[in-house]
Protein backbone atom coordinates (compact mmCIF):
# COMPACT_ATOMS: atom_id res chain seq x y z
CA UNK A 1 0.00 0.00 0.00
CA UNK A 2 1.66 3.53 -1.26
CA UNK A 3 0.78 6.26 1.19
CA UNK A 4 0.19 9.67 0.49
CA UNK A 5 3.06 11.91 1.04
CA UNK A 6 2.80 14.05 4.25
CA UNK A 7 1.38 17.57 3.96
CA UNK A 8 2.10 20.46 5.78
CA UNK A 9 -0.56 19.89 8.60
CA UNK A 10 1.85 16.99 9.68
CA UNK A 11 4.83 18.40 10.74
CA UNK A 12 5.77 16.85 14.59
CA UNK A 13 3.01 17.43 17.24
CA UNK A 14 3.44 19.38 20.26
CA UNK A 15 4.79 16.71 22.76
CA UNK A 16 4.76 19.28 25.57
CA UNK A 17 1.40 20.07 25.12
CA UNK A 18 0.00 16.36 24.36
CA UNK A 19 -2.22 14.89 27.52
CA UNK A 20 -3.99 12.64 25.93
CA UNK A 21 -3.98 9.93 23.19
CA UNK A 22 -7.52 8.11 22.28
CA UNK A 23 -7.69 5.15 20.33
CA UNK A 24 -10.68 3.34 18.19
CA UNK A 25 -10.85 -0.27 18.92
CA UNK A 26 -12.25 -2.02 15.42
CA UNK A 27 -9.50 -1.58 13.20
CA UNK A 28 -7.27 0.58 14.89
CA UNK A 29 -6.24 -1.66 18.12
CA UNK A 30 -6.68 -4.54 16.34
CA UNK A 31 -8.03 -5.70 12.60
CA UNK A 32 -10.86 -7.27 13.56
CA UNK A 33 -12.57 -6.17 10.11
CA UNK A 34 -12.08 -9.35 8.14
CA UNK A 35 -14.13 -11.66 10.81
CA UNK A 36 -17.18 -8.73 11.19
CA UNK A 37 -16.86 -8.97 7.68
CA UNK A 38 -17.47 -12.66 7.53
CA UNK A 39 -19.64 -12.54 10.04
CA UNK A 40 -21.96 -9.56 8.42
CA UNK A 41 -21.82 -11.69 4.92
CA UNK A 42 -23.31 -15.12 6.30
CA UNK A 43 -25.87 -13.57 8.30
CA UNK A 44 -27.11 -11.70 5.52
CA UNK A 45 -27.10 -14.34 2.90
CA UNK A 46 -29.00 -16.35 5.46
CA UNK A 47 -31.52 -14.05 5.02
CA UNK A 48 -31.11 -13.00 1.52
CA UNK A 49 -29.02 -9.93 0.85
CA UNK A 50 -25.46 -11.01 -0.57
CA UNK A 51 -22.96 -7.94 0.04
CA UNK A 52 -19.56 -8.02 -0.84
CA UNK A 53 -16.15 -5.87 0.80
CA UNK A 54 -16.86 -2.49 -0.65
CA UNK A 55 -20.42 -2.74 0.36
CA UNK A 56 -19.12 -3.58 3.63
CA UNK A 57 -16.65 -0.48 3.68
CA UNK A 58 -19.18 1.52 2.61
CA UNK A 59 -22.34 0.70 4.06
CA UNK A 60 -21.34 -1.05 7.54
CA UNK A 61 -17.72 -0.40 8.85
CA UNK A 62 -17.56 1.77 11.70
CA UNK A 63 -21.64 2.61 12.04
CA UNK A 64 -23.61 1.45 15.17
CA UNK A 65 -25.89 -1.74 14.50
CA UNK A 66 -29.19 -0.78 15.25
CA UNK A 67 -28.10 1.69 12.30
CA UNK A 68 -27.16 -0.59 10.06
CA UNK A 69 -30.01 -3.42 10.57
CA UNK A 70 -32.29 -0.58 10.27
CA UNK A 71 -30.47 0.86 6.65
CA UNK A 72 -30.35 -3.17 5.55
CA UNK A 73 -33.74 -5.19 7.10
CA UNK A 74 -35.86 -2.73 8.21
CA UNK A 75 -38.94 -5.21 7.53
CA UNK A 76 -37.67 -6.74 10.85
CA UNK A 77 -39.44 -5.54 13.70
CA UNK A 78 -37.65 -3.85 16.86
CA UNK A 79 -37.28 -7.41 18.57
CA UNK A 80 -36.39 -9.37 15.51
CA UNK A 81 -33.57 -6.09 14.65
CA UNK A 82 -32.18 -6.69 18.19
CA UNK A 83 -32.08 -10.47 18.50
CA UNK A 84 -30.22 -10.50 14.82
CA UNK A 85 -27.82 -7.98 16.44
CA UNK A 86 -27.19 -9.60 19.40
CA UNK A 87 -26.57 -12.85 17.54
CA UNK A 88 -24.19 -11.70 14.94
CA UNK A 89 -21.67 -10.09 17.80
CA UNK A 90 -21.94 -13.97 19.78
CA UNK A 91 -21.07 -15.16 16.50
CA UNK A 92 -18.38 -12.69 16.58
CA UNK A 93 -17.11 -13.45 19.97
CA UNK A 94 -17.04 -17.13 18.88
CA UNK A 95 -14.89 -16.40 15.82
CA UNK A 96 -12.21 -14.03 17.31
CA UNK A 97 -10.88 -15.74 20.33
CA UNK A 98 -7.11 -14.75 19.38
CA UNK A 99 -6.75 -11.34 18.05
CA UNK A 100 -2.94 -9.82 17.71
CA UNK A 101 -2.39 -6.19 17.87
CA UNK A 102 -1.76 -3.87 15.01
CA UNK A 103 1.74 -3.62 14.70
CA UNK A 104 3.61 -1.19 16.96
CA UNK A 105 0.78 -0.46 18.66
CA UNK A 106 2.50 -2.10 22.08
CA UNK A 107 5.58 0.56 21.69
CA UNK A 108 3.60 3.42 21.70
CA UNK A 109 0.93 2.26 24.33
CA UNK A 110 4.57 2.14 26.43
CA UNK A 111 5.62 5.24 25.33
CA UNK A 112 2.79 7.12 26.51
CA UNK A 113 2.73 5.62 29.63
CA UNK A 114 6.58 6.89 30.23
CA UNK A 115 5.51 9.80 29.05
CA UNK A 116 2.91 10.38 31.49
CA UNK A 117 -0.08 10.80 28.60
CA UNK A 118 -3.42 9.77 29.71
CA UNK A 119 -5.06 7.13 27.10
CA UNK A 120 -8.58 5.65 26.56
CA UNK A 121 -10.59 4.01 24.08
CA UNK A 122 -13.54 5.79 22.16
CA UNK A 123 -15.54 3.06 20.41
CA UNK A 124 -18.56 2.23 18.48
CA UNK A 125 -18.42 -1.47 19.42
CA UNK A 126 -21.19 -2.98 21.78
CA UNK A 127 -20.31 -3.36 25.51
CA UNK A 128 -19.47 -7.07 25.47
CA UNK A 129 -17.12 -6.85 22.49
CA UNK A 130 -15.42 -4.02 23.54
CA UNK A 131 -14.05 -6.22 27.19
CA UNK A 132 -13.96 -9.48 24.59
CA UNK A 133 -11.24 -8.12 22.43
CA UNK A 134 -9.44 -5.69 24.81
CA UNK A 135 -9.42 -9.12 27.54
CA UNK A 136 -7.87 -10.97 23.86
CA UNK A 137 -5.06 -8.33 23.26
CA UNK A 138 -4.36 -8.77 27.55
CA UNK A 139 -5.14 -4.45 27.52
CA UNK A 140 -7.63 -4.57 29.59
CA UNK A 141 -6.19 -2.47 32.24
CA UNK A 142 -4.33 -0.51 30.32
CA UNK A 143 -6.29 2.29 29.26
CA UNK A 144 -7.91 4.82 31.63
CA UNK A 145 -10.65 5.44 29.97
CA UNK A 146 -12.81 3.76 27.86
CA UNK A 147 -15.91 5.65 26.06
CA UNK A 148 -18.34 3.12 24.27
CA UNK A 149 -21.03 5.03 22.21
CA UNK A 150 -23.76 2.22 23.06
CA UNK A 151 -23.83 3.54 27.04
CA UNK A 152 -23.15 6.89 25.93
CA UNK A 153 -26.96 6.62 23.77
CA UNK A 154 -24.62 8.58 20.85
CA UNK A 155 -21.86 6.99 18.41
CA UNK A 156 -19.96 7.82 15.82
CA UNK A 157 -19.50 9.84 13.38
CA UNK A 158 -20.88 12.34 16.07
CA UNK A 159 -18.35 14.16 17.85
CA UNK A 160 -19.89 13.27 20.98
CA UNK A 161 -18.07 10.02 22.03
CA UNK A 162 -14.58 12.16 21.75
CA UNK A 163 -16.07 15.42 23.01
CA UNK A 164 -17.12 13.24 26.12
CA UNK A 165 -13.40 11.50 26.55
CA UNK A 166 -12.45 14.95 26.52
CA UNK A 167 -14.71 16.03 28.87
CA UNK A 168 -13.95 12.83 31.63
CA UNK A 169 -9.84 14.20 31.15
CA UNK A 170 -11.25 17.72 31.59
CA UNK A 171 -8.94 18.46 28.51
CA UNK A 172 -8.98 20.33 25.19
CA UNK A 173 -9.04 18.94 21.95
CA UNK A 174 -5.42 20.79 21.03
CA UNK A 175 -4.14 18.40 24.06
CA UNK A 176 -5.31 14.91 22.89
CA UNK A 177 -4.60 13.54 19.18
CA UNK A 178 -6.80 10.57 17.97
CA UNK A 179 -6.14 7.36 16.23
CA UNK A 180 -9.19 5.88 13.73
CA UNK A 181 -9.48 3.99 10.48
CA UNK A 182 -12.77 4.50 9.47
CA UNK A 183 -14.63 7.35 7.90
CA UNK A 184 -16.83 7.85 10.74
CA UNK A 185 -14.25 7.59 13.13
CA UNK A 186 -12.29 10.44 11.02
CA UNK A 187 -15.14 12.24 10.86
CA UNK A 188 -16.02 11.74 15.19
CA UNK A 189 -12.58 12.86 15.86
CA UNK A 190 -11.73 15.88 13.65
CA UNK A 191 -15.18 17.45 14.09
CA UNK A 192 -14.78 17.08 17.83
CA UNK A 193 -11.06 19.29 17.05
CA UNK A 194 -8.81 16.29 17.68
CA UNK A 195 -5.54 16.01 15.34
CA UNK A 196 -6.46 12.72 14.30
CA UNK A 197 -4.25 10.16 13.03
CA UNK A 198 -5.57 7.50 9.95
CA UNK A 199 -4.49 4.50 10.41
CA UNK A 200 -5.12 2.41 6.70
CA UNK A 201 -5.57 -1.06 8.16
CA UNK A 202 -9.31 -0.98 6.41
CA UNK A 203 -9.57 1.67 4.15
CA UNK A 204 -7.84 3.79 1.43
CA UNK A 205 -5.06 6.34 2.62
CA UNK A 206 -6.43 9.03 0.22
CA UNK A 207 -9.77 8.30 1.69
CA UNK A 208 -9.02 9.23 5.22
CA UNK A 209 -6.60 12.11 4.11
CA UNK A 210 -9.74 13.72 2.63
CA UNK A 211 -12.01 13.41 5.69
CA UNK A 212 -9.50 15.20 7.64
CA UNK A 213 -6.86 13.02 9.15
CA UNK A 214 -3.48 15.25 9.79
CA UNK A 215 -1.32 11.97 9.06
CA UNK A 216 -2.10 8.37 7.47
CA UNK A 217 0.14 5.41 8.33
CA UNK A 218 -0.42 1.57 7.96
CA UNK A 219 0.39 0.79 11.58
CA UNK A 220 1.89 2.35 14.77
CA UNK A 221 5.44 0.74 13.61
CA UNK A 222 5.29 3.44 10.76
CA UNK A 223 8.11 5.70 10.96
CA UNK A 224 6.36 8.64 9.78
CA UNK A 225 4.25 8.07 13.38
CA UNK A 226 7.26 8.06 15.24
CA UNK A 227 8.59 11.34 13.79
CA UNK A 228 5.03 13.06 14.48
CA UNK A 229 5.01 11.98 17.61
CA UNK A 230 8.82 12.61 18.84
CA UNK A 231 9.12 8.95 19.69
CA UNK A 232 12.85 8.24 19.33
CA UNK A 233 14.07 4.72 19.79
CA UNK A 234 15.69 5.25 22.86
CA UNK A 235 12.10 6.28 24.89
CA UNK A 236 10.73 2.96 23.70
Amino acid sequence: MTLPRLNELSTPVNSTNLAAILYDLDGTLVNTDPVHFQVWQAMLQAVGLEIDEPFYQTKISGRLNPAIVQDLLPHLSSTEQEQFIAQKEASFREQAPHLTPLAGLGEILQWAITQGIKQGVVTNAPTENVYHVLKALHLETTFDQVVIADELGIGKPDPAPYTHALKIFNLTPEQAIAFEDSPSGIRSAVSAGIPTVGIASTHNPQTLYSLGATLVVPNFAAPKLRHWLGVTVNSL
